[in-house]
């Protein structure tokens, strides 16, 4: 009789660098080959968001290591299928002295492991150490290691090179046209430039399962003059390119207004108005909050959508439901919306959501708002990016729901960075 296979051991014994991620992109288990390359050991790694042990290269301004791989295992997470990686530089910290980053070339593999309910449990990070072969290759200084390696890794790229060729053959062949207007229509009409100067912002957006790349549900950010900013999300009904044209107009209109009113409930206002010309936009929600970081002040007002939740460090959770109004074009007349304020201390976080993220068929959404400040309370330690793949991987949303989800997290400061109109 065959004996039982120490599936334990034999990814220990593996000879490529592997790691098994959670949902929320925490490391799970690493194998020794990866503990090897990289200079750290298991104790080290596990229990760890892969990208607060693998950042970036900050003394490379053009490095995106981060922002590839975490596109990548999104990838997976959205989709559930196995994701190749091209060559890519991603620098590595010297163990011992993690101010200090050593060049690094890899190719990787990030491959789903599915649960009983068919949705992503795992993901296993597979990758190779390509610096060698790419130093040699720019220096032509083939004797720097033995000929028998390079042949293996000269072959491993290459295998890899074919694997993703023939991968972009396939999605060229499947739905090409209707995809690449899809995906350029989100890009465009979910781009914030004004986010790019917040790193203690983090957003995530997912389409409802097995729709387009595109949806009705958005975020956005918008800077204000005397260190302040304005955060929101909207939820137009329906999915694909109908709800998301509408989407693109509506978060236009509200971006246009925050720069020329006074405060959320005037914004709001004005989108209320428009959204009756718009084709569609009825019945849509949005909430948007004001961040004064000078007097540690939130004002917000919301148009028919649920609460942002304000995270205290002790996991407490104050819903932001004082200036719930119906949602935008409602009303035959125009009535001024309500706008309320609340006090925040630095450490705090704030987040917007839409509805994707809390509703479940055939339950009370207070029911949903309970399970949100649950997950929250668990979150406390965590920046702004772990902590919305965190709220994904363990509201089981990782892989996608039957609704469209937008998230905005913000951990809250003392100060922003300053003011650009531009």
């Amino acid at each position: 009789m065959t004996s039982e296979i120490d599936y334990p051991g034999v990814f220990a014994a593996l000879p490529s660098p592997c790691l098994v991620l959670g949902t929320d992109l925490v490391i799970a288990a690493a194998n020794q080959a990866f503990c090897e390359v990289t200079g750290q050991s298991r104790v080290e790694l596990l229990g760890q968001y892969l990208f607060d042990v693998f950042p970036d290269n900050p003394a490379d301004p053009e490095a995106d290591g981060v922002d590839t791989l975490k596109a990548s295992l999104h990838r997976v997470l959205s989709t559930g299928q196995t994701d190749h990686m091209a060559l890519q530089k991603y620098d590595i910290p010297v163990p011992g002295n993690p101010e200090v980053f050593k060049e690094r070339w890899w190719t990787a593999i990030n491959v789903p492991v599915l649960g009983l309910d068919g949705k992503v449990a795992w993901i296993i990070h597979r990758s190779e150490d390509m610096t060698d072969v790419v130093r040699a290759h720019r220096t032509a200084q083939q004797s720097a290691f033995s000929p028998g390696r390079e042949a293996a890794m000269e072959a491993e790229l290459y295998a890899r090179a074919r694997q993703l060729q023939q991968l972009n053959e396939e999605l060229r062949q499947a739905h090409a046209r209707e995809r690449r207007v899809a995906v350029t229509l989100q890009e465009a009409m979910l781009h914030s430039p004004d986010l790019a100067r917040h790193p203690n912002i983090a957003v995530r957006y997912l389409p409802a399962t097995g729709s387009l790349n595109v949806c009705g549900d958005w975020y956005d950010a918008v800077d204000l003059p005397a260190d302040r900013f304005t955060v929101a999300v909207g939820d137009v009904v329906g999915h694909g390119l109908s709800a998301a044209t509408v989407m693109g107009r509506l978060r236009s209109a509200l971006s246009a207004a925050t720069r020329t009113v006074h405060g959320p409930a005037q914004a709001l206002e004005a989108l209320g108005l428009y959204a009756r010309s718009v084709e569609g936009a009825l019945a849509a929600t949005a909430v948007q909050v004001l961040v004064d970081c000078h007097s540690h002040l939130l004002v917000y007002s919301s148009a028919g959508h649920p609460p942002p939740v304000l995270l205290h460090p002790d996991g407490s959770c104050e819903l932001l439901d004082q200036a719930t109004d119906p949602p935008l074009g409602a009303r035959p007349e125009h009535v001024p919306r309500p706008q309320a304020n609340a006090t925040y201390t630095p450490g705090d976080t704030l987040v917007l959501y839409t509805d994707g993220l809390i509703e479940r068929r055939g339950e009370d959404i207070d029911a949903g708002l309970a399970r949100l400040t649950s997950t929250l309370a668990t979150c406390t330690e965590f920046g702004a990016e772990h902590l919305a793949d965190a709220l994904l991987a363990r509201l089981g949303l990782a892989s996608g729901a039957g609704d469209d989800i937008a998230i905005v997290v913000v951990r809250l400061e003392r100060m922003t960075r300053p003011y650009s109109p531009g």
